[in-house]
């Protein structure tokens, strides 16, 4: 365990008042939220176990004391998740198989870039840290990944350090913390990786929105929803979009962008489509 365990115990233990946890207030409180000491009280451990929790120096958690934790801490189920990852780092032993990691691969599969290509719709395969991996013709038409600079094609990065996001995301701030939210879970299943640490240190020095996000500890999976888009082309953009994990690669991610039929989009992304007479094939 590191220190990222103890940092998050801590953001959600703060965003929790006494009174709301049916505790009685009482002294000046340092710091918003609830003591180490009233977590402890609500989960049914000894404060002294869960400061050497919070401090990463619990071993061998067992899963009725995480489980009472969450309790405590109200962590929804990818909070709850989440706190599973970091308690038992990769190389520890968790039964629990929706935090098994499978091995990474840079490629895409060869049968996995005939689907990618089949598809009419926007679509592009994410890897981990948010890089993009693979796009079809329409996902390029759309995310206009081809004219990204290679090391550039990373949509974290894209999101926090390119002025042009803002204006591509009307909705960014949501857009920001989806994106934030999944690195932590990426950060999770992958501790020690030194290629994401250097990506972090990079967006917080570039940029103060994703230092504050960062710090905040969202954790919240989104594998479908909607998206708003400002193409440059064609204008607003409203899609619903589809992110589905490849077999056997629990690390590559399949985003699929969709629009209703007869709706705007849809007619936005038709004429997208005859402005530039696209053909087969993309990355």
């Amino acid at each position: 365990m590191d220190t990222d365990l103890g940092d998050f115990l801590r953001s959600r233990r703060s965003r929790i008042q006494p009174g709301d946890a049916g505790l009685r207030e009482y002294g000046r409180r340092r710091v918003p939220g609830l003591r180490r000491e009233e977590v402890a009280q609500l989960a049914g451990v000894s404060v002294d176990y869960y400061i050497r929790l919070e401090q990463g120096r619990g071993k061998h958690v067992s899963d009725a004391v995480l489980d009472a934790v969450a309790r405590a801490l109200r962590l929804s189920d990818s909070e709850r998740l989440h706190l599973y990852a970091l308690a038992r780092p990769k190389g520890t032993v968790d039964a629990r198989p929706t935090t098994v990691v499978g091995v990474y691969t840079d490629a895409l599969r060869p049968g996995a870039r005939l689907v990618l290509d089949a598809l009419t719709a926007p679509a592009f395969v994410l890897g981990r840290r948010m890089d993009v991996l693979a796009w079809n013709a329409m996902g390029d038409l759309v995310s206009r990944f081809s004219r990204m600079d290679p090391s550039a094609r990373n949509q974290a990065r894209y999101l926090f350090l390119d002025p042009a996001a803002r204006e591509f995301y009307p909705e960014w701030e949501a857009t920001a913390e989806e994106t934030v939210s999944y690195l932590r879970l990426d950060a999770a299943r992958h501790p020690g990786d030194p290629e994401f640490a250097r990506l972090v240190a990079e967006l917080s020095a570039g940029s103060a929105a994703f230092d504050a996000l960062w710090a905040a500890h969202p954790v919240r999976e989104k594998t479908f929803g909607t998206k708003l888009i400002q193409h440059p082309e064609v204008g607003r953009l409203d899609l619903g979009y589809e992110t589905l994990t490849l077999p056997g690669d629990p690390d590559q991610l399949l985003v699929v962008y969709t629009a209703a039929p007869d709706s705007e989009a849809a007619a936005a992304l038709a004429r997208l489509v005859d402005m530039h007479r696209v053909g087969a094939g993309g990355h």
